[in-house]
Parts: structure tokens; sequence; C-alpha cells
């Protein structure tokens, strides 16, 4: 869904009352569901009665809204104009801020939200996911109340602080959580060679990465040698390329997560945040992920314990190539019509003696597009002759549209050694490419 902002009150100087979300009286908790889509907290919400979809994510401040077209309507509140800034080498982008928003999760609850709305058709998350997102939710949610974050099933629960019971166990580590500008911050080392060197990291579970640093010489955060240049994402402020390389590994407490994927994001792109305090770099979910955590901001303490993901691998794009939603097409299929016809006895018919045939039918039917969006320089599918704008058809034989993006993007990204075959229309015509899939790190 995508939404068409209704201004109900134009540039309204001040609202009185807390921005808090609360829990209904005698209640100790909610629980809320959540899917893991691309290592990102896709939760369900709503904003003055319009039911919406948002990431949670720890390294924001307010709730920003975005996607917006003239096919669906949400009421916002009390409008001014300002200019934002994020990630990115780009300009600030134009926003509107609206104050005494009603925004609900189940029944957590807030009558007084302020929310970013952002007005640029390019900023746009539903596209790169494969599902509707509407914006991302972070500060507001956390600051008054203890959060667990379960990966393990996908749920999320919020809890009185005044009646919340910390569950004894060996597994359970704990960290300072430093609260800055609104963010979440711990303290880290990084295994950089042979030096360990202590990192504070911004933890963000709206980055679906695993962890970024920032190159700093006189810290001693410097690229390893063996790396190549990537793609890493899109923010507030234009897209984002860095350096994707492994490092030996990252200390998180007492957890030692070895040959950590880990990209070095170009200075441009940073240049805005590294303004701000002495943060060092930041976790994303592809770590966060491997645990499951209690978030007590109120406390300035975060608990975590590894799950079921920790020992998974780190992906890699070894094919160079990023995939995205581009629209819907049309396609033919031939179905069964099940006007089964009784052609006649055979000798070389089944046992019953009996053969039976099928009339088919042609249904044409609307599915979703798949489309190339970024390639690597000197990867498999650039080498190949891959282009952004292909429509991806098929890969390894398997039909694009009967599969999630998150499940293409895992074909077309095999082991080293593989051989790839993708099936694309590029202006009409229909070609297949096979990519050789080759070592990231030489």
């Amino acid at each position: 869904m995508a939404l068409r902002i209704l201004f109900l009150c134009m540039f309204f100087p001040f609202i009185s009352g807390a921005q808090t979300f609360e829990l209904p009286e005698g209640k100790s908790y909610e629980k809320i569901k959540f899917k893991l889509i691309n290592n990102l907290i896709v939760i369900p919400a709503k904003i003055n009665g319009t039911e919406l979809t948002f990431i949670l994510d720890t390294g924001v401040s307010k709730p920003i809204l975005f996607n917006f077209s003239d096919q669906d309507s949400i009421d916002i509140k009390n409008v001014s104009e300002i200019n934002i800034k994020g990630l990115g080498g780009g300009e600030p982008v134009k926003a509107l801020s609206s104050k005494g928003n009603t925004f609900e999760l189940e029944s957590f609850k807030n009558n007084n939200q302020q929310i970013y709305v952002v007005l640029d058709k390019e900023l746009n998350f539903s596209s790169k996911l494969g599902i509707p997102v509407h914006g991302i939710l972070g500060y507001d949610f956390f600051r008054k109340y203890i959060v667990e974050i379960n990966y393990t099933n996908s749920y999320l629960k919020v809890c009185n602080p005044l009646a919340y019971k910390y569950k004894k166990s060996k597994r359970l580590e704990s960290l300072p959580l430093h609260i800055e500008r609104k963010k979440a911050y711990v303290n880290a080392t990084a295994l950089l060679g042979e030096k360990n060197v202590p990192v504070k990291l911004l933890v963000d579970s709206g980055s679906s990465d695993a962890v970024w640093l920032f190159e700093n010489e006189n810290k001693g955060i410097s690229v390893p040698h063996k790396y190549f240049g990537d793609f890493l994402g899109k923010g507030l402020s234009g897209d984002i390329y860095g350096k994707r390389t492994k490092i030996d590994h990252l200390k998180l407490g007492s957890f030692i997560i070895e040959d950590t994927k880990t990209a070095f994001p170009d200075s441009t792109s940073i240049k805005f945040i590294t303004k701000f305090g002495e943060r060092n770099g930041s976790i994303g979910g592809e770590v966060l992920k491997r645990f499951n955590w209690v978030l007590d901001y109120p406390r300035r303490k975060i608990y975590f314990k590894k799950n079921s993901n920790y020992k998974k691998p780190f992906w890699f794009r070894t094919s160079g190539m990023a995939m995205q939603h581009g629209g819907m097409r049309y396609i033919k299929e031939n179905k069964a019509s099940g006007n089964n016809k009784v052609k006649g006895l055979s000798k070389y018919a089944g046992s019953n003696g009996v053969e039976i045939s099928f009339d088919k039918e042609v249904v044409i039917s609307l599915v979703p597009q798949i489309i190339v969006s970024d390639l690597r320089e000197d990867s498999p599918a650039k080498n190949a002759g891959l282009e952004v704008g292909d429509v991806i058809l098929a890969v390894n034989k398997k039909e694009a549209h009967k599969y999630k993006l998150q499940e293409l993007t895992h074909m077309v990204d095999d082991l080293p050694g593989k051989k790839v075959r993708v099936l694309i229309e590029r202006r009409g015509e229909k070609l297949l490419f096979n990519l050789r899939i080759k070592k990231l790190f030489k």
C-alpha cells in the first residue's frame, strides 16, 4: 500500500503533552509478532487508524514515513516543513514534521506522536524487501520500557520496567547501553590484523548488514588488504558505497564472532554522522539476529544470549548483482482445465485400461517483476553481460515470479565455483547468461 497525505492542520506551532508510548492500565507487557526479512524486523502498526508496516530501527529517533502515491490516504496532523539529513553523500531531504498523531502497536499506544514524513518517492524500501514498508520506528518505542527481541521465535515483548523480572541464566550476558542523541551504543572489540581495537558501535537494527567500521588510522581502524568495492545500501541522503571485507573477529562481551563480515563506508557517505561523538561504526541485523536481546533503555543496560543463528555463515553478494521489485508484468501459463476426457481402451493404458487426457487452458496472470538494480564492477554478473534494468525471468530454470525476492537473491549468490544460469528480458528480447561464481577474497 502506498500513501496519500491528508493535512488536517497546517503549521500548528505547538502541541502540549508528553510524547510517550504507554501500555494499558493493569497490563504489564505487550507481545508483538514480527517478520524477519533480509535481517530486518518488520512489524504492523497503525497511524491515525491507517494500517501500515514499519521497520524497527534502533538507529533513528523519531518515526519516519515514506513511500507515497495517490492510491491510499492517511491523515496526519499539525504539519510544518523541515530538512533532515542521513546517511549518503547527497543533500538534506525535504520532509514534514507532524505532531499529535496516534501511533498503535497492538495495545502499545502513543496518542501524541511526532512523525517525520519524507516526500521523496525515490526513498522506497518496499522494492528492496519485496513487501510494502511505509516507515521506520526507533527511540520513542524503546525509551520508557524494557524490550525483548526474540529473533528465534520472531516476536517483541514490551515490558513495564516496574514489573519486569530478569531470568537468571549463565548464558545471558550484559553490557552498558549508552544512549546519545536518542540512539543506542555498545562497546566492543575488533581484531584488525594483530591489534585488538576498542570500538564504540551503534546498535542498528535498521541495517541489514553485519558490521560497519569507519576508517580512522589514528585509532587503528584500517581496511584489511583483501577487500572489494561494493554498494552498501541507500540512506536518507543517497546511495552508500564502500569497501567490503572480513575482519579477524568481533568480540561482544565474551562472545567472539570469527571472520566477521565488515564494510567500511566511503567517508563522503558518513561525513554528517561522524560530526557527532566518538562513534566508530555500527552493528546491524546480520550480527544482531545471532542473539536474543533485552534492551533496557531506562536502566541503560543491554542483555543478550546466542541463539540458533549464531554459527550461520555470513552472506555475501557473490554474483555482484542486486535485485528489487520493479512493478508488475503479465505472464501466460498453461493450466489443466479439469475437463477430463476418457479417450477409450488401450492395451498400453494403465491398470484399469483407461487412457485419460486433460484439456489445457491458457491463463494470463499479473505477477511481480524483478529487475537488476545494481551491478558491482568486475563481478560475475557484470562480466557475463547483465545490465541494470534487466528483468529477471528465471534463475537456474526456476521461474522468478514463483519465489520471494530474498529467495531469488540467495539463488544467484551461490558458492565459489558454482555456475548460475539467469534468464532475462531486455527491450523485449529474452537472453540467457551463465554466471561463474568466483572467490571474493583472493
